[in-house]
């Protein structure tokens, strides 16, 4: 009983310690708050204004896991990641009890299933296609679905090291993205395309211009297998890459040519490339050197300039041409952006993919340049849209950062990244263990694939890119549905609705 009195004054005296503690913390941080003259809230109402923060950054976590419905979050709803999880799981993707999407939201892409499908022992499968005929080393390319550009430095060693293996696996490509060619690209052996972004990091000499010594020196490596001239990025449009300071370690300066601690920030654009005339000739300078086939990544934004491109080209010679285009649109995602450009500049790619397409064709140059769609197509019917709209091949960032395991914590750009994807803290690193999320990263994209495939088989095509607009059916503010090539009209086209 003695001991029981003991225990209980004890608990006394620690719970009294416990509220003064708590007391005398309320009186120094009402002090500080009444003091300080940055935040308005605070000053007013001091300690308990501290918690309007505290909830705000909360909010977008018990949104995500307890308010938001299945279809609602952006920039990617649950059920999209929830596909990509059972997919790099490699569990089956069928579901129970009908469709939780709303289609009778404009825009949405309905494809038209075919009366008389070909049979299962005709199921679509995809095929090589040839990049780059005028290069001296051309690419054949396997597969519809391949890695869009994604920096090391913007994202982690373990990170590359995951995506590098997967891709191999899976036998799609991997884009570089413009921070330059890491050791930890090349170490899984899979197909590389070497992204040259404005500040021409890896192939830059000391002033930042562009090295032929160095680019011969990258295209010596069997793992290259293109180049890609980045002129924009659907997420920022007009502005260069940025990597925070504090993502710039020695390895990633020496990679890049920066200084330890320097923020690598490009030029808005190439200062050797301020027309058509001097983009042709760029493409031309890189395709010499590398003997590689070269393409160029852009936003679309109007139809003047890509108009302007083909006509030089056709005035040049097929030969003078960009071996692809890889369109991306105003969706697309980035580590680090001011909000006008992710919100407000660039076409969507569901409105710029078949704007480009149809110029390609109606100039003559649909077996010449290849057509590469990229911004926010992760899931089986974004990339069959696309082929559809007259992509010969989709590329994702995103998808294949859901497939490492990215949870949407939107730090890409804080290197606090909590699961190691977008972060150089040795701590958070851990949590992304390369011999399992390699494995993801294949099981994702040949999932993709197959369903894209089996899409095709759907609407009556043994090969996804048979898919041609008239496949698909957008839904209208009415809530009914029209074809798509009645809604984005090929130029070749329009004359003949016009006489109808």
């Amino acid at each position: 009983m003695e001991w029981a009195g003991w225990a209980v004054q004890a608990l006394s005296l620690g719970f009294i310690f416990l509220i003064g503690l708590a007391a005398a913390v309320a009186v120094v941080l009402f002090i500080v708050d009444r003091a300080q003259t940055e935040d308005a809230i605070r000053r007013n109402y001091p300690v308990i204004g501290r918690f309007r923060h505290l909830f705000t950054e909360l909010g977008e976590f018990f949104r995500q896991y307890f308010f938001a419905m299945d279809r609602e979050e952006l920039p990617f709803n649950r059920a999209q990641r929830d596909w990509i999880k059972r997919a790099m799981d490699g569990k089956g993707n069928t579901v129970a009890f009908g469709s939780t999407r709303n289609i009778n939201v404009p825009g949405t892409p309905l494809f038209v299933n075919a009366a008389f499908p070909p049979l299962d022992q005709d199921a679509a499968t995809t095929d090589p296609m040839i990049i780059g005929p005028f290069a001296r080393e051309p690419y054949t390319a396997g597969s519809i679905f391949n890695l869009s550009g994604m920096s090391y430095g913007a994202i982690s060693k373990p990170a590359v090291q995951a995506l590098s293996r997967g891709c191999k696996e899976a036998g799609i490509w991997m884009n570089t993205g413009e921070g330059g060619m890491s050791p930890y690209h090349l170490e899984g052996g899979c197909d590389l395309v070497f992204q040259i972004g404005t500040a021409k990091f890896g192939v830059r000499d000391e002033d930042g211009n562009l090295s032929d010594e160095k680019l011969r020196e990258v295209a010596r490596h069997p793992e290259v297998k293109m180049f890609e001239l980045k002129l924009a990025q659907g997420a920022k449009p007009g502005k260069g890459g940025i990597l925070p300071a504090a993502k710039v370690n020695e390895e990633i300066a020496g990679i890049r040519g920066l200084k330890v601690g320097q923020a690598g920030i490009s030029p808005n654009r190439h200062a050797d490339a301020a027309n058509t005339e001097e983009l042709l000739d760029l493409v031309a300078r890189i395709r010499d050197v590398s003997g590689k086939p070269v393409g160029i990544k852009t936003v679309g934004g109007a139809e003047e300039p890509f108009r302007e491109l083909f006509d030089a080209i056709k005035r040049r010679g097929v030969e003078s041409a960009p071996d692809y285009i890889t369109v991306d649109g105003g969706e697309g995602g980035t580590g680090a952006a001011p909000m006008p450009l992710i919100d407000l500049v660039g076409m969507s790619v569901r409105e710029a993919l078949p704007m480009v397409s149809g110029l390609r064709d109606a100039a003559g140059l649909k077996d010449r340049i290849r057509i590469v769609a990229s911004g926010k197509l992760v899931n089986p019917g974004d990339v069959a849209w696309a082929l559809a709209a007259g992509a010969d091949f989709v590329t994702s960032a995103r998808g294949f950062m859901f497939s490492l395991g990215c949870i949407q914590a939107l730090k890409c750009n804080k290197n606090t990244c909590p699961t190691g994807i977008t972060t150089h803290d040795k701590r958070f690193q851990k949590g992304l263990v390369v011999e399992d999320k390699w494995r993801k990263v294949a099981r994702y994209a040949t999932g993709i694939v197959k369903e894209v495939e089996v899409i095709a088989h759907s609407v009556g095509c043994t090969e996804p890119r048979q898919m041609r607009r008239r496949h698909v059916r957008l839904v209208q503010a009415d809530g009914s549905s029209i074809p798509m090539h009645l809604v984005h009209v090929r130029p070749e086209d329009a004359s003949k609705l016009a006489a109808e």
